[in-house]
């Protein structure tokens, strides 16, 4: 087999430690396996025993964070390939750390490592607020809930009466029993906007018994979801500033039905703007997870269920597909009813989160605005379709066929 890198390097990274294996083709041939920690001293030598052995190109696996400081570190001195751990695996029975650097640096000296999407520092950095945004909004939720449990428990049924027990009038009710107030009329006076409407079954809702036990957890709840939101608004206003550079893609993005201002931001934050990393359409689609997986043997496809992947970006277009399957005279929204008919919502829901990612690479590629194909797009289509199948079957059947549209 061919040699594609003579002079490489692979890493098998660990929390505490990094094993090296140098694999050298040219003279002078050599092999050389060596362990460093992962202090940044030690990174250091690291680099420079590599330099000293004349490496080009270094591979390692993407093994949870701990790859990150050595990309870090030696990115801008060897063309680095980070590789899926899935994709290089060994051969059962040889799994050893030194077996594992080795085998890292014969694949990469033959060119058999797919490198895997590592986005410009930037876009890390943006990549890690929308993250830590989603994991704020959850946590915020999960206390949410958790209040609600406490309410139950007091036999205060608020949330059966409000949409919302964080809104306006849920977070005045909420402040004014944690204060003591147990009047349920008083309580129902709080309400705002529309929620006044409600003011009878508001009173009875509010009618429990809250003891001191049920008002200091709910403070503490409240508390915690007060601090949280606050550390939301931060990542809200980091986030508007990491965007300025690249805010025209975001706001390109928001053009597609469904995608709203946070959707456009994670898209950005995990794809990056530059879309020459993926050769198609459809490699950005597979790296998302939003394709059947190739599963055939013997000629028969044995599942096309999607391949697992990173829940960030996938979670986030499925969400925006199903605002976009909602919005009417639109062409996501007429290709989401007619799959839903045949292969179930499910998967209905999946083809239009691909076809918005589909979408959103050539926007990016191009710097264009979306341009909506019209609910009608699929009537076109059958029509002609229909009409070139049946012009095709009369010429086999040996008549001239010559078209002429109704007036």
């Amino acid at each position: 087999m061919e040699v594609l890198f003579p002079r490489c390097a692979g890493l098998d990274i660990h929390k505490d430690s990094v094993v090296a294996a140098i694999r050298c083709a040219s003279p002078p041939q050599e092999r050389a396996v060596r362990t460093f920690g992962t202090t940044t001293a030690e990174l250091m030598a690291l680099c420079d025993w590599l330099e000293a052995h004349g490496c080009t190109h270094v591979a390692m696996e993407a093994t949870g964070v701990y790859w990150k400081p050595v990309w870090h570190l030696l990115e801008g001195s060897f063309e680095l390939v980070l590789a899926n751990a899935q994709h290089i695996r060994n051969v059962p029975g040889r799994k050893t750390d030194v077996n594992d650097a080795t085998w890292i640096a014969d694949l990469l000296a033959h060119g058999l490592i797919r490198n895997s999407f590592v986005p410009p520092a930037p876009i890390q950095e943006l990549r890690d607020l929308t993250r830590t945004r989603k994991q704020l909004v959850r946590e915020i939720a999960q206390h949410s809930l958790r209040m609600q449990k406490v309410l139950e428990d007091a036999n205060i049924k608020v949330g059966s009466v409000l949409s919302d027990i964080l809104g306006q009038s849920g977070r005045a009710m909420l402040v004014a029993i944690i204060q003591g107030q147990a009047d349920p009329e008083r309580l129902a006076d709080l309400a705002k906007g529309t929620a006044r409407t409600k003011r009878p079954e508001l009173i009875e809702a509010l009618r429990g018994c809250v003891t001191p036990h049920h008002r200091s957890m709910l403070k503490l709840h409240f508390g915690v979801i007060a601090a949280l939101e606050s550390a939301l608004r931060d990542v809200d206003t980091a986030v508007g500033k990491a965007l300025r550079p690249i805010s025209g893609a975001a706001d390109l993005l928001k053009t597609i039905p469904g995608v709203s201002d946070v959707v456009a931001h994670v898209i950005v934050a995990e794809i990056g703007v530059d879309m020459s990393r993926f050769p198609t359409a459809g490699h950005l689609v597979s790296w998302a997870g939003l394709c059947p997986r190739n599963d055939e043997s013997a000629g028969k496809r044995r599942s096309t269920r999607v391949r697992k992947s990173g829940t960030w970006l996938k979670t986030t277009l499925v969400t925006a597909a199903w605002a976009a399957a909602r919005k009417k005279d639109c062409y996501l929204r007429s290709q989401f009813l007619r799959l839903k008919s045949r292969r179930g919502p499910k998967k209905a829901i999946l083809a239009v989160a691909a076809s918005m990612l589909t979408a959103a690479y050539f926007m990016l590629r191009d710097r264009v605005a979306y341009r909506d194909l019209g609910s009608g797009h699929f009537d076109r289509q059958d029509k002609s379709k229909a009409i070139h199948r049946l012009v095709r079957r009369l010429q086999d059947l040996g008549c001239e066929v010559e078209l002429k549209h109704a007036a």
